[in-house]
């Protein structure tokens, strides 16, 4: 508990206000500094006790809503993601091979779910691999360290840089070429699941980045699920569209069309992981106890990058 005296000089009622930096272990673990911000209204003794309180309270809150936060963050970028050039445009293909079923609707129906489960298996998938490969003890201590700190806010100036059209991010072609060869030959459910993997592999060159960015996010969120939840919320976003086209492929005539709208999307989440990627610095800052990143100068940074964006 951390107590601090202050003395009031003016008459009651009185607002103190501010924030604390603070980073709590115990004998196994660590998790990330973090501050809080804190508004204390006194009218009166028992008014600061309860205020303390309140306090208190909302701390023992924070795993559950730092869990949410992961899942509507994922989801919010999977909705980004949608509007990427290596995604919205992936629309037509996905009508086209469900267009079949244009005259049966228990089978557009089947099918349609079938791709959508494919698509957030695959996430999901990939959040679980992360966290059973690394584990809760070495999530949290790669959280707290420096040197993985800057190694990851490394990772999202390159992912960054992607966005920016310095490179693309692509899987082996021969990956998602061999799967699009056996989901034309495979019938049934099969080809609907390689053809959900298919999407996958071919839309990595914009989700990748992001991806990345919600999987480093969630893996310093000091719960070894967070990856998986996170990669549940963006599978959720991305898939929900797919599978309603893949339901009734005849919607796809309302959408606008593909142009140069979505190189700005790409440039805009750029900024956005860029703006993400002081966050990593800045632990490793607080960490460290380099005095580079403080406060004032984290906030005047976002502003330039978010002025830039605009």
């Amino acid at each position: 508990r951390l107590v601090q005296q202050v003395e009031i000089k003016g008459d009651l009622p009185v607002t103190i206000s501010g924030y604390v930096e603070f980073m709590a272990c115990d004998d196994h673990r660590c998790l990330p500094p973090d501050h809080a911000e804190f508004e204390l209204k006194v009218t009166s003794e028992s008014a600061t006790s309860a205020s303390i309180a309140t306090l208190a309270a909302d701390d023992a809150t924070s795993d559950k809503d730092s869990a949410w936060g992961i899942f509507w963050l994922a989801f919010l970028g999977g909705l980004a993601a949608l509007l990427t050039p290596c995604v919205f445009p992936m629309i037509p293909l996905t009508v086209s091979f469900f267009i079949r079923n244009a005259d049966n609707k228990a089978k557009a129906l089947r099918d349609g779910f079938t791709y959508g489960a494919t698509i957030i298996f695959a996430y999901v998938f990939l959040g679980l691999a992360i966290s059973v490969i690394f584990g809760a003890n070495a999530l949290n201590a790669m959280a707290t360290s420096p040197l993985f700190n800057i190694i990851f806010f490394g990772l999202l100036i390159f992912f960054a840089a992607s966005f920016f059209g310095a490179f693309e991010l692509t899987m082996p072609a021969k990956w998602s070429t061999a799967l699009d060869s056996k989901a034309d030959k495979a019938g049934g459910l099969i080809g609907v699941f390689l053809m959900g993997l298919t999407f996958v592999l071919v839309s990595f060159s914009c989700t990748g980045p992001i991806v990345g960015t919600l999987l480093v996010e969630a893996a310093i969120g000091g719960n070894m699920f967070s990856p998986a939840i996170g990669m549940l919320g963006f599978s959720i976003a991305l898939a929900i569209p797919f599978t309603l086209f893949a339901i009734f492929p005849s919607a796809m005539k309302s959408l606008p069309k593909s142009g140069g709208w979505m190189n700005s999307v790409k440039v805009v989440l750029g900024f956005i992981v860029l703006a993400f990627s002081l966050k990593f610095l800045s632990v490793a800052d607080a960490v460290g106890q380099w005095g580079i990143l403080d406060r004032e100068v984290f906030i005047v940074l976002w502003i330039a990058i978010f002025l830039l964006m605009g």
